[in-house]
């Protein structure tokens, strides 16, 4: 037992510096360091791999919902944990509910993070005409609100609006100026359909098709900083802006 017991000591010295013969050894400021920080980054990289990842907004396709230069956190537990770079799913938690704000990787270029609105589940018929969305056959409500003033980079000449989708209201734009993109999509199991809140300034499933659920990355739900160098840097009325 007693061997057993200076054995013990005899790592926990040397862990700690000292060599055998009472020598004692110092170890490097850096690796100090990084013992220190270790436990700190290991939180932080589980974190951003299962439960909570920022990002940021880059353009202006979901204005007036996010702006341009918007630090968003994403809860990527909502739509079930993957395993990191794998992208596989371990473990079935929820899926997309229409009107959700999600991210997801880009179905042309998987290493691309894009942002936008779920419209259309998994076997409903959307049909976009004149700017107006219908889903399942069903007109969607939308309030003009009057002409959009933004500001800064996500400045824009268009008409705002409220659409309520499933009880989901939210704002849209549209810009009168430009042509109508008139189709009808019918979304297959297992995919979602994709659109900005910007509506006639968002390349989105109009455009490339449907998002795989394969793709999913979790649902946006707060904006906790905004830094935009054309409206005067940090933008303090967007901190703490809980995203619908």
């Amino acid at each position: 037992m007693t061997g057993v017991v200076w054995g013990v000591y005899a790592l926990y010295m040397r862990t700690k510096g000292y060599a055998g013969g009472g020598d004692f050894r110092e170890e490097p400021i850096l690796v100090e360091y990084a013992r220190s920080f270790f436990p700190i980054v290991l939180i932080v990289l589980v974190l951003r791999s299962f439960l909570v990842e920022p990002f940021r907004i880059p353009s202006g396709s979901m204005i007036p919902t996010l702006q341009i230069g918007d630090f968003i956190l994403v809860n990527k537990f909502a739509y079930g944990v993957r395993l990191p770079v794998l992208h596989n799913k371990i473990l079935d938690v929820g899926e997309p509910q229409r009107g959700d704000v999600f991210v997801f990787r880009f179905p042309n270029n998987p290493s691309l993070d894009y942002i936008k609105r779920v419209i259309g589940l998994p076997g409903d018929k959307i049909k976009y005409v004149g700017k107006q969305l219908y889903i399942n056959g069903t007109k969607i409500k939308q309030t003009p609100l009057g002409v959009y003033h933004g500001v800064g980079q996500g400045a824009a000449h268009a008409i705002q609006s409220i659409e309520n989708l499933s009880n989901v209201e939210h704002e849209i734009l549209t810009m009168p100026q430009r042509p109508a993109l008139n189709d009808e999509f019918v979304i297959p199991q297992g995919h979602y359909f994709a659109m900005g809140d910007n509506r006639d300034n968002s390349n989105d499933s109009r455009y490339w098709g449907m998002v795989p659920e394969a793709n999913l990355v979790g649902k946006a739900f707060f904006v906790w900083m905004n830094w935009d160098s054309e409206n005067g840097g940090v933008g303090l009325d967007r901190l703490g802006t809980v995203i619908k």
